[in-house]
């Protein structure tokens, strides 16, 4: 036995006891010997029946102790043998020295000592050399989460599979809410009649019906042009392998009614949400299809995240000015209840920009309410300049302009914010502005981007048009009557028409002429739109330049570059890209240039074929279909020009994949 169980025979406080029992017999013994006698007898027995009971109490617990710790030996061993996961030791090279028997049905080998730790995963080693705790490895058809004890050379390998396949059966089972909406219905079918309107209704839902079955949807209509769609993470999943077919399947029913541009727009919204909060995901979802002209699928992630399938085709244009007449009504309502108004577009103005900002200003001074225009003097591109220059001109209308600073001083919370041709916080004039007052109002026709004003008051987005100063200038129709434009103001509504759309042969509709008509009538100076438009010959020959370093690509795709160390605006930039549209044989354009910010700008054109908006889109820019931009910090040209050629790359195999 141990000196661990070396123990005297007695414990200290009986000895105590004992020693001041035998003092106290010494007394008795003086004044009575015989009592004494008798006393010293009963200590005697009483030390040695205690004695032989100590004795006995203390050999039983060596008993007990001997037999425990053999126990918890032997059930040590057996449990580093039998534990139900795996336990490995490695040397300093990595390789395995010791495992237990649990590791062995995993592998073929009787035995994985002397083997690197890269038979279980060439993952392993990297992430024990990066001083990670834990991992989780595919093992054959198991998952494996692996416990690193770096110091001890010990590795804990626990069977996650059963565990994984509940965590994907559950996921696979969440509710995923879908809001389809047929694009254009409404107007596409009031000058049908019952017949006719019947047969279109009983062609798309017959679509509908037929796709739902097969995928597994419940489909409800909820209204002629809604339908709501309740499914499942695996049955999303399998549409977006498909890339949502059932856009093309609508989209066919064109080529059978020619006159019938019927597209469908869905919003989907899935995540660990309530049902009330998955059906809000799903209506910001189709928000925001519908903001990018309609005819695709937005899928909005639990993250935030956005997705998005189809925008194939460009936005019809809607006939009906039923919209443009009641957005007029709510931003004059707007404008009447607030102190002032403050109009603004994006960064590095163009004329549309600034023509659309006069506009609104107009629109503001015919219900007697103080306009200012956001004007960054120092952000004034050469595109512009001219038109800026006619502007100070006009003493009267200039006055109505103001630098970011003074509209910071000024701008109160009764004031109304109107962003026009943008609708990006990070590319308005001045960003400040959007956080001192609750009234904002978003004007564009662009096609939304993740990125948007927060909870604007009223937004009016129509892609298919050409321009904002289009927007506005069918706004201006519906104003007081006392509405007054001078030639200067309706000639720079109409040059931002006619820069927009390449002097109306891109983009243009039938409410494009009907807008410059308009216009026109109010004295708009065609001849002055184009001084505005002149160019200098320092510009034409820098985008020669720029032209010159061409490359052409299969697919009709043409890429120019500027050289490293030069800078170029963004106009020049964009007519570049323009220039090469023209050339033959290139169907889509890109221009990469450095810009005098410090960015790397690209600007793309396409002739419609190619959707230079998605390409742009994942270069975290955006656009139209047609026209598209993006600018890029902390890179160089070289890398963006890589980076363009694989996102095109990827999006022809996609388009081959469909």
């Amino acid at each position: 036995m141990s000196d661990l169980f070396k123990k005297p025979i007695m414990s200290n406080h009986l000895w105590v006891i004992y020693i001041l029992s035998l003092i106290l017999v010494g007394f008795i013994w003086y004044y009575q010997w015989i009592l004494g006698l008798l006393m010293t007898v009963l200590l005697v027995a009483s030390v040695y029946y205690s004695v032989k009971t100590e004795k006995h109490l203390m050999n039983e617990t060596e008993e007990y102790i001997s037999t425990l710790s053999h126990r918890v030996k032997k059930v040590g061993e057996e449990a580093l043998l039998e534990m139900p996961f795996g336990i490995i030791l490695y040397n300093e090279e990595f390789m395995v020295e010791w495992t237990n028997p649990y590791m062995s049905k995993f592998f073929e080998e009787d035995t994985l000592a002397g083997k690197s730790l890269s038979v279980i995963s060439d993952d392993l080693i990297p992430n024990i050399k990066e001083n990670k705790s834990e991992v989780w490895i595919p093992l054959h058809d198991y998952e494996f989460q692996i416990v690193i004890k770096k110091d001890e050379r010990l590795l804990y390998l626990f069977d996650k599979t059963q565990q994984m396949e509940i965590n994907k059966r559950f996921y696979n089972d969440q509710t995923v809410l879908g809001i389809i909406f047929l694009d254009n219905y409404e107007e596409i079918t009031q000058a049908m009649d019952d017949t006719a309107k019947s047969h279109i209704n009983s062609r798309v839902t017959s679509i509908l019906n037929e796709w739902s079955t097969e995928f597994g949807i419940y489909l409800k209509r909820t209204s002629q042009e809604r339908f709501l769609a309740v499914m499942n993470q695996r049955i999303l999943n399998q549409l977006e392998k498909t890339k949502f077919e059932i856009l093309d399947e609508v989209r066919e029913l064109i080529s059978d009614n020619k006159n019938v541009p019927l597209t469908l727009s869905i919003g989907v919204g899935y995540g660990e949400f309530s049902l009330p909060a998955l059906g809000e995901l799903a209506q910001s979802s189709l928000d925001l299809a519908l903001g990018r002209g309609g005819d695709q699928v937005v899928i909005k992630e639990e993250s935030g995240k956005v997705r998005f399938y189809g925008g194939k085709t460009n936005p019809m244009e809607k006939r009906t000015r039923v919209r443009a007449r009641v957005i007029s009504h709510a931003l004059k309502e707007l404008v009447q209840d607030s102190d002032q108004v403050f109009i603004m577009g994006h960064k590095s103005p163009d004329m549309d920009s600034v023509g659309a900002a006069i506009g609104i200003l107009k629109i503001a001074e015919a219900n007697g309410v103080d306009g200012h225009i956001v004007l960054d003097p120092d952000d004034i591109d050469t595109g512009v300049q001219r038109l800026i220059e006619e502007l100070k001109e006009s003493q009267e209308l200039w006055s109505h302009f103001i630098e970011p600073e003074d509209a910071n001083d000024r701008i109160t919370k009764d004031s109304l914010l109107v962003v026009v041709d943008t609708h990006k916080p990070s590319l308005v004039a001045e960003e400040k502005l959007l956080s001192k007052t609750d009234r904002v109002v978003v004007i564009d026709h662009h096609r939304r981007a993740e990125e948007f004003i927060d909870h604007p008051t009223l937004v009016y987005m129509e892609p298919y048009a050409s321009s904002t100063a289009e927007l506005v200038t069918e706004l201006l129709e519906y104003q007081p009557k006392n509405l007054k434009l001078n030639m200067l103001e309706s000639t720079t509504l109409l040059a931002g028409i006619i820069v927009d759309t390449k002097s109306f042969t891109l983009r243009t509709g039938s409410r494009t002429f009907d807008a410059a008509s308009y216009l026109r009538s109010k004295g708009a100076d065609t001849v002055l739109v184009q001084k505005f438009m002149k160019e200098d010959l320092d510009i034409y020959v820098k985008r020669s330049k720029l032209i010159e370093n061409t490359e052409t690509f299969e697919h009709g795709i043409a890429i120019s570059k500027g050289n490293e160390g030069e800078t170029f605006g963004p106009v020049v930039i964009a007519q570049a890209a323009d220039t090469l549209l023209t050339m033959s044989g290139i169907v889509a354009s890109f221009v990469i240039s450095e810009r005098k910010d410090g960015r790397i700008g690209i600007s793309a054109r396409s002739l419609g074929d190619v959707n230079v908006q998605i390409i742009m889109e994942k270069m975290n820019g955006g656009g139209h279909l047609t026209n598209a931009a993006t600018q890029l910090e902390d890179t160089t040209i070289d890398e963006v020009y890589n980076q363009l050629k694989e996102i095109i790359a990827e999006y022809f195999e996609g388009r081959e994949e469909e």
